[in-house]
């Protein structure tokens, strides 16, 4: 069978090193063609800060590398501008902060030629470094995507990093990225949210599993506690943005939401008291909980997108 033409996009903005390190391990996929790859870093830096690594990597990559300066800041705006410029019929995704085994593009392609999906998402294993001792169970548990232990179809769907997109199901082929999330995020949970709307088939595949190295600054209670109350604001974001509003649906995950955050809430208080390992665990819950109820404008954090200095 014929292999198709992939495009592998790195989205980045002002971490080098990190994406040195992920572009590198696309260098290393065995199982692939790699006359059939590109890859497209897509800088989203104001100044164009990242051209310099780029063009380095490109001297010893085996397949072509573009480079896209995004300036105009937003997590959405830097994926789209990186689609806009990629030729694949497939997509590809690895953040600046991953670093893909040698088998897992082609584990990514096989789960997609198996299942017939439009999606597929793989593992994601949190890895921190070792002078990270507090709280590092639940911070390495934070930055993973678990799932099945077995390939096959899913009925959710994931985040952007570690997948494999089919260009033709995208709602837009070269924008499918909303821009109303370029500063909090969540960006690929609208697109892929449509797409189950439409009837579009996710899959599962475990062996295509990727590490994530979060920076350094990332890996405390503020960073993560403060990102889960932006996750558990999904749902209920989600439920307020279709056409017409799911009001039905927003209550329901407004009153979900109370009853985790006050419940979890609780049991976190009790368990920081006794000092149990397994508080920050419970505060995240307790976190997303209030997400879910706390999910509008004055609410919403911004993690994406700001300038230098800002």
């Amino acid at each position: 069978m014929t292999q198709p033409r992939v495009s592998l996009i790195i989205p980045t903005q002002r971490r080098l090193d990190g994406l040195a390190t992920a572009a590198r391990s696309t260098f290393r996929q065995v199982g692939v063609d790699p006359a059939g790859l590109e890859l497209v870093v897509v800088d989203n830096d104001q100044a164009p800060s990242a051209q310099a690594t780029v063009a380095a990597l490109a001297a010893e990559a085996p397949f072509p590398v573009i480079y896209v300066h995004e300036p105009e800041p937003g997590v959405a705006n830097a994926r789209n501008a990186a689609m806009a410029r990629a030729s694949g019929e497939f997509i590809a995704f690895l953040d600046d902060d991953e670093e893909a085994p040698a088998g897992w593009l082609c584990a990514l392609l096989a789960a997609q030629a198996r299942f017939e999906a439009d999606v597929v998402f793989g593992p994601v294993r949190g890895r921190a470094p070792a002078e990270v001792t507090r709280h590092r169970a639940y911070l390495e548990w934070f930055f993973s995507r678990e799932g099945p232990a077995e390939a096959g179809l899913l009925d959710h769907y994931y985040g952007c990093g570690d997948s494999l997109l089919k260009r033709a199901s995208l709602p837009d082929p070269t924008r499918p990225f909303s821009a109303i999330r370029n500063h909090i995020g969540g960006e690929d949970d609208l697109l892929f949210g449509v797409m189950q709307r439409a009837g579009a088939r996710f899959a599962w595949a475990p062996e295509a599993w990727v590490w994530e190295d979060p920076v350094r600054s990332r890996l405390t209670l503020d960073y993560t506690i403060a990102r889960a109350f932006a996750y558990g604001q999904g749902p209920s974001s989600a439920c307020a943005i279709q056409d017409p509003p799911d009001r039905l649906g927003i209550a329901r995950w407004m009153v979900i939401g109370v009853g985790q955050a006050v419940v979890y809430g609780l049991i976190a208080g009790l368990q920081r008291l006794t000092g149990s390992s397994r508080y920050a665990f419970t505060l995240d819950k307790a976190a997303r909980g209030l997400g879910k109820t706390l999910w509008w404008g004055p609410f919403k954090i911004a993690f994406y997108g700001l300038r230098a200095g800002a």
